[in-house]
């Protein structure tokens, strides 16, 4: 498990295929390998790997299968980006953000930047499959980091987060550009609410359900909009 707390920023060494996988050798800012060990789990962008070889103190290799690099951005990564790095909570740690898996749901592209006097503004396209599960107020990991979503536009099909100087410092997101991608985990919790509530709304409504969607619709709204997580 991993808390959404990004703990640096790392640069990938190296890149090597090999037959149905890719390696990555990740050098790691001071301190960040004290003792790690191989088989330790770091959520590299989002993305939960595995340690396979230990080099010096600074540095360790990945391996990654072609399913992980098709459904996240780690098939698009060259030799010397930089990526966020967080190691997996120790027992009893603080969860400063939220429970993360490291499992990652989809990937979105940033739509739009906007930089304003203290705060970095990013929104998000967001296919409505996924944006269901989205809401205001509410956690979402992007690229790793745990953050809060500020404003979501179901009928433009966005969602937007505002970073502080600090995460900006400890992150990746100063250097992303528009139509860059990101990793996203969505957070479990609202994902079930959602679903079982949805899944309630079938079984009562039944046929009905699609008149109720298509009125919501004309007023600018969707039925997730009726169950939202409190």
């Amino acid at each position: 498990m991993f808390t959404g707390i990004v703990q640096g920023v790392a640069s990938i060494a190296a890149i090597t295929d090999k037959p149905g996988l890719r390696t990555f050798k990740i050098a790691f800012p001071a301190g960040f390998c004290k003792d790690l060990e191989i088989g330790a789990s770091v959520a590299v962008d989002g993305v939960c790997l595995t340690v396979t070889t230990l080099h010096d103190n600074d540095a360790a290799e990945f391996d990654v299968m072609q399913q992980s690099l098709a459904i996240t951005t780690l098939g698009d990564y060259h030799q010397d980006g930089h990526i966020n790095v967080e190691r997996a909570a120790r027992d009893g740690a603080e969860i400063g953000g939220h429970p993360l898996s490291g499992h990652i749901d989809f990937t979105a592209q940033i739509a739009q930047i906007r930089q304003l006097e203290n705060n970095y503004v990013l929104r998000f396209a967001v296919p409505p499959e996924w944006l269901r599960y989205i809401f205001a107020k509410g956690y979402i990991a992007i690229n790793g980091a745990s953050l809060t979503v500020a404003e979501v536009n179901r009928p433009e099909g966005w969602f937007e987060v505002w970073l502080i100087p600090e995460t900006l410092r400890m992150t990746v997101f100063v250097e992303k550009k528009e139509g860059a991608s990101v990793n996203i985990e969505i957070e479990r919790a609202t994902q079930v609410v959602v679903d079982t509530v949805r899944s309630m709304l079938q079984e009562t409504l039944g046929p009905l359900l699609p008149a109720l969607e298509a009125l919501l619709q004309q007023q600018g709204k969707s039925v997730d909009d009726l169950v939202k997580p409190k």
